[in-house]
């Protein structure tokens, strides 16, 4: 399958900061790469580099196969790109700010207008087009932003964390919206802090600490590494602990562990819903009492901090050395994506 993302040994440092020490990605045709790890771990300098809004202090980077050091101009005709941010114009209108995204793309007055119509619609902001960005809800700019990123119909699409920020039906759309463009052979990297997000979209999953790749492989692998999904049982009474936990025993896959003090048992186990409701009947047959019980799927927390042993440590650099935030919303912009190489200059 050709591979239309591509980069070996990206490095990135920002004054004392590593935000990339060697990271490797590799993205075929037509498929999602999601690319976890909580802030600093270097997501967001990856996806500047890719989209050559950062040059890397090391290593190479092809896109569509661009050479995306020397012919950023090239790579930029490519992709569709959004940041963490909405980067919108608040005093244009929804419909003018994707029209003018049109036009930087060279689509022409009456496609990029058409265009712009077509978006609305599909993120339900046809109502609100016509009105100035600054009146809009921080999800409708969001929603905004994202179909900017689709205006010229890339072959390839960077999103930085999309969904945050949106309702959870908004958060749905989107994710039906991204299948609908794989399905037409769009490539897709998108970083994510949700695993429910990269279970969903990603073929393949690449997890980061400090820059580096530190697990790769498909959501269910990943969350194998962690044990799978986890009978949770608070007991209402501490005396019964010993005996809930040799109930629970009988459907674990691995140690049962106890907190005396919380009345907490948690149980790996590979039956979900089935194990469950074993462990149900089993405290039911004992005469245990509980005061809560769930069946936990693993998070990305549960991931990171079992492959890694700690939780991240500083906060990503911007491009101008500042926290991650800061440089955030310039980064965010899909017009940049089309614009002219001043923002590769400005990051050197």
């Amino acid at each position: 399958m050709n591979e239309v993302i591509r980069a070996s040994g990206l490095v990135k440092r920002y004054k004392d900061v590593t935000a990339l020490a060697g990271l490797d990605l590799v993205v075929p045709q037509g498929t999602v790469l999601g690319l976890l790890g909580p802030n600093g771990a270097g997501k967001t300098t990856a996806v500047r580099i890719l989209t050559t809004l950062l040059l890397p202090d090391e290593g190479s980077v092809e896109v569509a196969g661009i050479d995306a050091v020397k012919d950023p101009e090239g790579v930029r005709k490519r992709i569709g790109l959004s940041g963490q941010y909405a980067a919108v114009d608040e005093q244009l209108t929804g419909f003018e700010n994707l029209d003018m995204i049109g036009r930087l793309y060279r689509l022409g007055r009456n496609d990029s207008r058409a265009r712009a119509r077509e978006l609305l619609e599909r993120f339900a902001l046809s109502d609100a087009g016509d009105r100035p960005v600054k009146t809009y809800s921080g999800g409708m700019r969001r929603r905004l932003d994202l179909a900017g990123a689709l205006v010229a119909e890339p072959d390839v699409l960077f999103l930085d964390e999309p969904t945050t920020g949106l309702d959870p039906r908004s958060r749905a759309d989107m994710w039906e919206v991204l299948r609908e463009l794989v399905q037409r052979g769009t490539t897709l990297l998108l970083t994510t802090q949700y695993l429910e997000e990269a279970d969903l979209l990603a073929d393949d999953i690449v997890v980061i600490d400090r820059g580096q790749a530190i697990a790769r492989g498909t959501a269910d692998e990943l969350k194998a590494e962690v044990g799978g999904e986890r009978v949770e049982v608070v007991v209402a009474n501490e005396a019964d602990v010993a005996t809930a936990a040799q109930a629970l025993a009988g459907v674990a896959v691995g140690e049962v562990q106890a907190d005396d003090h919380k009345r907490l048992l948690t149980a790996p186990v590979a039956g979900g819903a089935d194990d469950l409701m074993a462990a149900l009947r089993e405290f039911d047959a004992r005469g245990i009492k509980i005061s809560d019980v769930a069946l936990r799927r693993p998070t990305l927390d549960d991931v990171f901090l079992t492959l890694t042993g700690h939780a991240a440590e500083f906060t990503e650099p911007a491009a101008d050395g500042t926290d991650e935030g800061a440089g955030a919303a310039a980064a965010a912009s899909p017009l940049l994506a089309g614009s002219t190489d001043t923002t590769q200059e400005g990051a050197k």
